[in-house]
C-alpha cells in the first residue's frame, strides 16, 4: 500500500494547481471529467484520504462557527459580524471570532487550528496580503478536513467554496454614472486598496463609467503619507469636479486634503467615498458614502453555512451571492437629489 500524501504533493505529481485537485475531489463542476478522473485515479493509486478529524467533525456537531476577521478596527467588519452574531442565535449556535490583522501568517496559524474539529463550518474575509501573495493553501486545507467554507466580503479568489460579497463593480460603475449623469466629466478616484480584489472590482467599474483611459484620473497607493501628497497634488490641479474613494483611508485623506487646501465640499469638489454611515454623519460636511449592507450580508454568511451544513446545497456546486450597494447622499455631493 502506497502511503498517504497531500494535496500539495498531489498536484505537484499532476503537474496543476492544489485548487484543481482540491475541486477534483470535491467533485467540482469547473473541473473536467477527464481531469478530475486523473486526480481520483491518482489519489487512490497513494492512498489519500482526508484527515481523520474529517470523521469526526461528520459524526458530530460543535454547534460552533469560526469566523475569521481581517481587520477589527474597520467599523464594515464590526457590523458584518453583528449580522454572524444575530443570525447564529436563531439556530443556537455560538461564534468564536478570530483576527488576522492582514497578515498572511497569522491567518495561516487561524486555519491550522480550526483544523482541529472546534467548529462546524469556517466564516473568511481573506487578508490583503493573502490576496496580495496569491497563496490559499491554507484555505484548501480547511477542505481537505471536510470543514465547509463560506468566503464572505473579499471574494475575488479562486476556492471551490460557496461565497457572498457586495456588488464592488457594479457600485462604482453606477456612482460614476450618476455624476456623469449631472453633467460632471472631470471625476478622479482614490485608493489605497488598489492591490486587492475589492479594490481593483472598484476600479473597473470606474473605467467602464468613463468614456477613456485619457479621461481616467487615479492616484494610489498603500502608504497613507504618499496618497495623501498625490492627492494634494490632483486636487489642487483644479482639473477634478468629483472625486470617487474606494476604501475608509482615501476618504478620510481626501477629505483631510480638502480642508487644508480650502477646497470647499461640495461647491469646488463633489465626494463620495467608501466609508461607514457611522463616520460619514459627523463629518464635515457629511460624506455621500456607498452603503454595503454589512449585517445582511453577515446574516447571508451564517445561513449560506447552515445550508451547507444541512445538505441543502449540492456537493461540488457552490453558491456565489452578491448583495446591492446603495448609493447615500449627504452633503458632500451637493446635488439636488
Amino acid at each position: 500500500m502506497k502511503s498517504k500524501i497531500t494535496l500539495k504533493e498531489l498536484a505537484k505529481l499532476l503537474n496543476v494547481s492544489v485548487s484543481t485537485v482540491s475541486k477534483a475531489l470535491h467533485d467540482s463542476s469547473e473541473i473536467s471529467p477527464k481531469t478530475a478522473e486523473r486526480v481520483k485515479e491518482l489519489a487512490k493509486l497513494h492512498n489519500y484520504r482526508p484527515n481523520p478529524v474529517a470523521v469526526n467533525l461528520k459524526k458530530s456537531k460543535t454547534g460552533t462557527i469560526g469566523v475569521v476577521i481581517p481587520n477589527i478596527s474597520n467599523s464594515f467588519f464590526a457590523r458584518v459580524l453583528s449580522g454572524m452574531e444575530a443570525e447564529a442565535q436563531k439556530h443556537d449556535q455560538q461564534v468564536i471570532t478570530y483576527i488576522s490583522n492582514e497578515s498572511l501568517d497569522r491567518e495561516k496559524q487561524i486555519c491550522d487550528m480550526l483544523t482541529s474539529g472546534l467548529v462546524d463550518g469556517v466564516l473568511i474575509a481573506v487578508s490583503e496580503e493573502t490576496q496580495k501573495k496569491r497563496e490559499y493553501d491554507h484555505l484548501f486545507a480547511l477542505l481537505d478536513y471536510d470543514i465547509p467554507v463560506v468566503i464572505y466580503d473579499r471574494i475575488n479568489i479562486g476556492l471551490p467554496a460557496d461565497k457572498i460579497g457586495v456588488d464592488d463593480e457594479k457600485s462604482f460603475y453606477d456612482a460614476t454614472k450618476f455624476f456623469r449623469g449631472k453633467g460632471l466629466e472631470k471625476i478622479g478616484l482614490a485608493s489605497a486598496i488598489h492591490h486587492v480584489g475589492i479594490g481593483q472590482l472598484r476600479i473597473k467599474g470606474y473605467k467602464k463609467a468613463m468614456p477613456g483611459e485619457d479621461d481616467l484620473m487615479m492616484v494610489t497607493s498603500t502608504k497613507s503619507a504618499d496618497l495623501k501628497e498625490k492627492l494634494r497634488d490632483l486636487l489642487t490641479s483644479n482639473k477634478v469636479e468629483a472625486l470617487l474613494c474606494t476604501d475608509f483611508e482615501s476618504s478620510i485623506l481626501a477629505t483631510r486634503v480638502a480642508y487644508e487646501e480650502k477646497i470647499k465640499i461640495p461647491k469646488d469638489l463633489k465626494l463620495l467615498g467608501y466609508i461607514s454611515r457611522e463616520v460619514a454623519a459627523y463629518l464635515t460636511p457629511s460624506i455621500s458614502y456607498i452603503e454595503q449592507h454589512p449585517q445582511e450580508l453577515g446574516a447571508a454568511s451564517v445561513e449560506i453555512l447552515n445550508n451547507r451544513l444541512e445538505g441543502k446545497l449540492k456537493p461540488g456546486i457552490f453558491e456565489e451571492r452578491i448583495i446591492a450597494t446603495t448609493l447615500v447622499h449627504l452633503e458632500s455631493t451637493g446635488f439636488d437629489i
